[in-house]
């Protein structure tokens, strides 16, 4: 791998890593800790993430205007400066209405410094063959949270949580914001027919077939986000009521993370024989897979790891296959705009995730919860082979005007 191939991974993966332990993940350690200081409901400290996912959801579409406009390092930069804003609002916060502006600017600084941006910086320079430098990222990226935790549960023991989340705040202003600009100076070497080939399409869709396409692509990635993000919270709790006891549980959540990362790996190393849509069907089929085993299972340790294996590489393979999907049925310099627009129905499932699955697995237990996720991973795992279905019926090559989704 050259330099500046190395010099993007590591940049954009510390500031990713930065952006989601400091922003996503915080409630997990300190949610608690700011409810009982502020006096309200834990369920109102940690609904600041639903906030977060619904304004990342509605800026969606701005987000690929300003990336297509002033480019993805100009508009990561921004987000981290907004991502500072509303972590300095969090810390000073004395009541539930400053406590909501400061996840409405995080909300605002995610959907320019998280995810999106930083996967168009990697297209911007690398085109078609991004894919493997994304799936690098995204490994370091899953690590957030093994990085951030202990790093904030320093802060807070030495600062408490208000200093923790200035330090967090001081973190996107020092680190990430010269990361950010920086990163426009990185340019990696390629000839003048790689970047031509940016703006050739790989498939001949009708406009239609590119309509059909994008619909596929948000129906499948959003339902396995109803998924991911509606268990993950719940996944202890899930583990428990299937038999496992709280120190197995744990362990088995411990291990889930791993195995995620881990499958994110394996896609990596095997990428060159494989397509975004194999990869999407395979984690979907391991997510139908995973659940069901849990519901069969008979609450040994044999079978509650097996579930916890399938499902950490199941979620694990279809975040990357969410990442680049666009990329085999649009053209890299339409990959910013259109990732951009999914990002709308994936961030919306994101918000609603852990509040559907919740209420379920409370009302009428946890196989009802775990019979609807076989349904999303069904219908995702159908969604998935049709479009693999409109990839063979498409010849490769320049798509027609008529092709824009």
């Amino acid at each position: 791998m050259n330099i500046p191939r190395t010099a993007l991974i590591a940049a954009l993966s510390a500031s990713q890593i930065i952006g989601w332990g400091t922003s996503y993940d915080m409630p997990g350690l300190l949610g608690r800790k700011i409810a009982a200081n502020l006096g309200m409901a834990n369920e109102a400290a940690f609904a600041g993430l639903t906030v977060m996912m619904l304004v990342m959801a509605a800026l969606g579409p701005m987000t690929g205007r300003m990336i297509a406009r002033h480019g993805a390092a100009r508009t990561l930069a921004l987000g981290s400066l907004l991502m500072a804003s509303g972590l300095f609002t969090l810390a000073a916060a004395q009541g539930i209405v400053v406590y909501g502006l400061g996840w409405l600017l995080l909300g605002l600084g995610g959907s320019l410094g998280l995810s999106v941006p930083a996967f168009a910086a990697v297209v911007e320079r690398e085109g078609r063959s991004a894919k493997r430098t994304i799936g690098i990222l995204m490994i370091f990226t899953g690590l957030s949270s093994a990085i951030c935790w202990p790093l904030l549960a320093l802060a807070e023991q030495a600062l408490g949580w208000r200093g923790a989340l200035v330090a967090s705040g001081l973190a996107q202003l020092i680190l990430c914001l010269p990361i950010h600009l920086g990163i426009g100076q990185i340019a990696i070497a390629r000839s003048d027919a790689e970047r031509a080939a940016d703006s050739v399409e790989p498939l001949a869709l009708s406009r239609r077939m590119g309509i059909a396409a994008f619909l596929l692509i948000a129906l499948s990635t959003s339902l396995v986000s109803l998924i991911t993000f509606g268990l993950s919270p719940s996944l202890l709790h899930i583990l428990e009521l299937s038999g496992a006891t709280p120190q197995l549980a744990l362990e088995l959540g411990s291990l889930r993370a791993v195995f995620g990362i881990s499958a994110r790996a394996v896609d990596v190393v095997f990428g060159a024989r494989s397509t975004p849509l194999i990869t999407g069907m395979v984690g979907t089929g391991l997510l139908v897979i995973a659940t069901l085993s849990l519901i069969f299972s008979t609450g040994d340790t044999t079978g509650l790891f097996i579930f916890t294996a399938l499902y950490g590489f199941g979620s694990g393979v279809s975040t990357i296959a969410r990442a680049l999907l666009p990329l085999s049925f649009f053209s890299a310099s339409r990959f910013a705009a259109q990732s951009a627009r999914l990002a709308l129905p994936q961030n919306l499932a994101n918000a609603l995730a852990p509040v559907l699955m919740t209420a379920i697995i409370d009302r009428s237990g946890v196989d009802a919860g775990l019979y609807l996720c076989v349904v999303f991973a069904v219908i995702a795992f159908a969604a998935v082979a049709a479009l693999a279905v409109i990839a063979r019926r498409s010849a490769p090559g320049e798509a027609t005007q008529g092709a824009s989704a």
